[in-house]
């Protein structure tokens, strides 16, 4: 349960990114800012020293974390709060890759089950990624139980609250029918491991496809003369566009070329998966094992299997490549919270939620608050 009245005062903007002086927090809402905050006050004062507060992490694509795999362990996605806030993190979509059928159907069970403990993370529902991927595109994805779209597999998942992200590929026998199936339900539809053309992923757009999962991975490639699916996204203002940047999925040169073409329709995800926050070894991602070594997580035959870097990371380094923190800061926070409708989340203004974070100089997370509770402080 929410905490008495906080103030946060003593804030800072930072470069381009523009904060707060202070922050009036009671209820687990925002109750004041600025001057209006400092002019009601509180019992409980936090002096920030110049730290930077920021809109809650959204993260839309966290496939597992401190060694929980959402996967083969789905009620985990209520127990992980505390490690997820490390980063910044105070909402998120757990995330469940390829599997054999009623895999999803027992993590939608999961999340409509479970309850968020006071101060953690909320998972806001599930990312479906896969397993109507292509075979030619799988990446880490257990190619054995790739399969094409299931008219009665969908309306099973679709027949309860809870899955908010599909992520499959359009070129495959049915998929468009399901994209707007899909859609129609008010579910977003995303298009990722695929090797379609431009003209194939123009038509899932116009279907209803409104996302783009981890952007030129497990894609047909750009070219010059043949956009693929990457050229197609990028062209299409109706898409908002994930990128990871963990400094193994995408040259800082290709994000900084989509940061400019995209402005506003970026959205950071770390991808993450169970090994986050825990030593190199071997660790899973769904049935698959994954050897991490050096801040490298990949299969045996050196493909890519997600990341094990926060969320954060991916906003400093975005920062880096555009100069600009405001931009970073509005791909983890105001274009996902846009993207699944979240109206109370995304932005601080008074009357949402407390969910927010203070960053330092340097862009790392010095604190996160959920719902009017401290979730995470560093140690320094």
């Amino acid at each position: 349960m929410p905490t008495e009245p906080m103030l946060i005062r003593g804030l800072a903007s930072l470069a381009d990114l523009a904060g707060p002086s202070a922050v009036l927090v009671d209820g687990g809402r925002i109750a004041a800012i600025d001057t209006d905050a400092e002019r009601i006050g509180a019992p409980t004062i936090l002096e920030a020293d110049g730290l930077t507060a920021v809109p809650g992490f959204i993260e839309l694509q966290l496939n597992g974390i401190a060694g929980r795999d959402f996967t083969t362990d789905p009620e985990s996605m209520w127990i992980v709060g505390a490690a997820a806030a490390r980063y910044g993190v105070t909402a998120f979509l757990p995330t469940i890759v390829s599997s054999p059928p009623g895999t999803l159907e027992a993590a939608l069970d999961a999340w409509r089950e479970g309850t968020p403990a006071p101060g953690d993370p909320v998972p806001l529902g599930v990312h479906a990624e896969g397993p109507y991927l292509s075979p030619l595109r799988p990446g880490a994805h257990d190619a054995s139980v790739l399969r094409n779209p299931d008219p009665a597999e969908v309306e099973e998942w679709l027949r309860a609250p809870g899955l908010r992200i599909v992520t499959l590929a359009p070129e495959l026998p049915g998929a468009l029918g399901s994209i707007a199936r899909i859609a129609a339900a008010g579910i977003i539809v995303s298009i990722g491991h695929t090797d379609a053309d431009a003209t194939a992923t123009r038509t899932a757009i116009d279907s209803g496809a409104r996302y783009a999962t981890h952007l030129f991975n497990a894609m047909s490639p750009l070219s010059h003369r043949a956009p693929g699916a990457p050229g197609a996204l990028l062209a299409d203002e109706r898409v908002t566009l994930g990128l990871i940047l963990d400094g193994q999925h995408l040259d800082p040169v290709v994000a900084g070329l989509v940061a400019r073409l995209a402005p506003g329709r970026v959205s950071l995800v770390s991808d993450a998966i169970a090994a986050l926050g825990l030593p190199d070894g071997t660790h899973r991602l769904g049935r698959r094992d994954v050897e991490v070594r050096d801040g490298r997580a990949r299969l045996a035959d050196g493909t890519l299997a997600g990341s094990v870097a926060g969320l954060d990371a991916g906003v400093r380094e975005l920062a880096l490549i555009t100069a600009s923190p405001r931009a970073a800061v509005e791909a983890v926070t105001a274009t996902p919270a846009r993207l699944l409708g979240e109206t109370e989340r995304g932005a601080l203004r008074a009357g949402l939620r407390a969910d927010l974070v203070l960053l330092d100089a340097d862009l790392r997370v010095r604190m996160t608050m959920v719902g009017g509770v401290i979730a995470h402080e560093a140690s320094t």
